[in-house]
């Protein structure tokens, strides 16, 4: 599977685009999970190249930054690679479950 689509690269806005607006003003584009394990990472942004950030989900529930290219080679405890959930719509940073996680609404 195409991690990242032309269509996506072009959706995802630059770095840095949203760094001053509110959580619930940002969207976040697609999301990508490791099918066998926890980790799941939501895209806000892209560089255009090689870097995203958003919403990572693994270990910590956590803003980050993260490697299209690191993905790509990721495999999970079972050698699985990295999906693209096919289905998510863009939505709203705040209306991801994992973000009530990380400000502590749950």
């Amino acid at each position: 599977m195409k991690l990242l689509t032309q269509a996506i690269r072009n959706s995802l806005p630059s770095l840095g685009s949203s760094e001053r607006l509110p959580h619930d003003q940002i969207v976040v584009h697609t999301k990508f999970f490791t099918p066998d394990s926890s980790w799941t990472w939501y895209a806000v942004e892209f560089d255009g190249d090689n870097t995203f950030f958003g919403l990572v989900s693994g270990f910590e529930v956590e803003l980050g930054y993260w490697n299209l290219s690191e993905m790509e080679a990721a495999r999970g405890p079972l050698g699985l690679p990295v999906e693209r959930d096919l289905w998510v719509k863009p939505a709203p940073l705040s209306q991801i479950p994992e973000y009530a996680r990380w400000v502590g609404a749950t």
